[in-house]
């Protein structure tokens, strides 16, 4: 079977709230094509990281929609292994040959940091993009060999930086619309087979792939592999 991906490394940032249908569509699709799939998050804080008496390797649990269709066969909770920190992968980012910001409210979790105390006046700017997910994907973007993907709610990790999205062709969820309108990227739409008008389901614009939704997953994971 013909693996165009051999070799190479995909990170997926995950946190709670993650839908299990596309956390095991990058399970499985990613792999299929020969990439390794590692997940990562913020699990270390300080001195609560591996050693410290009340540190446990953190288990993530998923969202659960009960407007949608009954959820594929997939998994409710998700661990990450302890070495898996954004730390980690901020070292070691130059051998992936992409990083996907998982969809729902994961990027909106992990958007969040400590005020810091010692700071007064606060600055504001500094502050919200401060986190380090937030930091990670703001020099990802700057290194254009890495392909970026962003799903659904995923383009909120990037509102921080507003300078990185402007002028970027995108889609994502309407909900999150508005927020990335006023980070100056371009939301593309277009027209469907039937002619009706809906938001563009997956975009690519060079190194950045978004998808609109969970339901655009199978189709985002193949313009990721293209990319690559």
């Amino acid at each position: 079977m013909n693996k165009p991906l051999e070799g190479k490394r995909v990170a997926v940032l995950v946190e709670n709230k993650f839908i299990p249908e596309e956390i095991e569509a990058y399970r499985a699709g990613f792999p299929l094509l020969g990439a390794r799939v590692e997940f990562f998050s913020r699990i270390w804080y300080g001195d609560y990281r591996p050693g410290h008496p009340n540190w446990r390797m953190p288990v993530f649990y998923s969202d659960v929609d009960p407007n949608d269709n009954e959820p594929w066969q997939s998994p409710q909770r998700l661990a990450v292994p302890e070495g898996n920190d954004v730390s980690v992968l901020r070292e070691s980012l130059q051998d992936y040959a992409a990083v996907i910001m998982a969809a729902n409210y994961t990027s909106v979790r992990l958007r969040w940091e400590d005020l810091p105390q010692s700071q007064w006046p606060v600055d504001a700017r500094s502050y919200v993009q401060s986190p380090p997910v937030v930091r990670l994907f703001a020099e990802a973007m700057k290194d254009r060999r890495i392909v970026k993907g962003a799903l659904c709610h995923g383009l909120w990790i990037l509102t921080a930086y507003p300078e990185l999205l402007k002028g970027r062709k995108v889609t994502c969820h309407t909900v999150v619309m508005a927020d990335i309108l006023n980070c100056g990227a371009d939301i593309v739409f277009e027209r469907s087979a039937d002619s009706r008008l809906r938001v563009a389901p997956v975009v690519v614009d060079g190194d950045l792939v978004t998808g609109y939704s969970k339901h655009e997953v199978l189709p985002f994971i193949e313009a990721i592999a293209r990319q690559i």
